[in-house]
Formats: structure tokens, C-alpha cells, sequence
């Protein structure tokens, strides 16, 4: 099969990387994940530290919704960071089947705000059915220009 050349002066889309993590669906987990994505966006070299902190206040969001979504015990949370050269995506899936809805919390609301900061945050987020039972959440962050790193 022939391969096409790129026009001159045209850089190749940059891979898409990945990192998964499985943990348990307890709350210690959120900063367990919060401390997987520090270390996967020092590997990427990522250094931007807005895009950072709200990458990881966007995980530790979803995290915490997924360790409180109904579902049976001793079921696992998993979460996936993926980067492209255009965007970080960040998944966080649960076994509970209940979709994730944003609401409007009050100022006598002990939570429920989680979303609207989810919602505020992100270039994109939304959430889809998995394969098996449950459900993933993306949010989604774009990578700044090269050179305003």
C-alpha cells in the first residue's frame, strides 16, 4: 500500500499516549489518583502548571464521584490518561450504571458541586456506557500552542 507524504513544512500528529490504573473503590483512592496523573504528566513532560492543576482537580472530581457512585462492594474504579499532541483526556470508570447529571447545589448543600466544576473546567466532558457493566466519565483538557508552555 503506498503511503502518502506529508506537505513540506508539516509535522506529523504526535502518537497518542497512554497510561490505565485500577484501584479500589475506596476514598484514599482519589489521591492515589491524583498522584498517577502528577507522575504520568512529569513523564510526558508536561510542565504547564495550569493545565496540571486543573487536570488534576478535573480527575480528583471524577475520582470522587466514581468511589461514591451506587454499585456493589469490592468493585474496582479504573482510570485512564490519555494525551494526544492536542489534547489530555482523562476517564475515570465505575461499575454503577446511574449517569451523571449536573445540578445546581445550594449554599446548605454538603456536595454535589463536583460536575459544575467538571463542567466549568474542561473543554469537554461527557460520559458513555462501557462494554461490559458501568460507565465512563471524560473530561477533557486542549494542550496549550507549543511555545506558550
Amino acid at each position: 500500500m503506498p503511503t502518502r507524504a506529508l506537505p513540506t513544512g508539516t509535522a506529523p500528529p504526535a502518537p497518542t499516549r497512554s497510561a490505565t490504573h485500577r484501584f479500589p473503590r475506596h476514598r484514599r483512592s482519589v489521591g492515589r489518583a491524583r498522584a498517577a496523573l502528577r507522575h504520568q504528566l512529569a513523564i510526558w513532560h508536561i510542565d504547564d502548571a495550569e493545565l496540571t492543576d486543573s487536570a488534576v482537580l478535573l480527575l480528583s472530581e471524577l475520582t470522587t464521584n466514581a468511589v461514591n457512585a451506587p454499585t456493589t462492594p469490592g468493585r474496582e474504579i479504573g482510570v485512564r490518561f490519555e494525551l494526544t499532541g492536542a489534547a489530555l483526556r482523562l476517564e475515570v470508570s465505575d461499575a454503577s450504571d446511574g449517569q451523571p447529571s449536573l445540578r445546581h447545589a445550594t449554599g446548605e448543600d454538603e456536595s454535589g458541586r463536583g460536575l459544575a466544576l467538571v463542567d466549568a473546567l474542561a473543554d469537554a466532558w461527557g460520559s458513555e456506557p462501557r462494554d461490559t457493566v458501568g460507565k465512563v466519565v471524560w473530561a477533557l483538557l486542549r494542550m496549550p500552542e507549543e511555545g506558550t508552555r
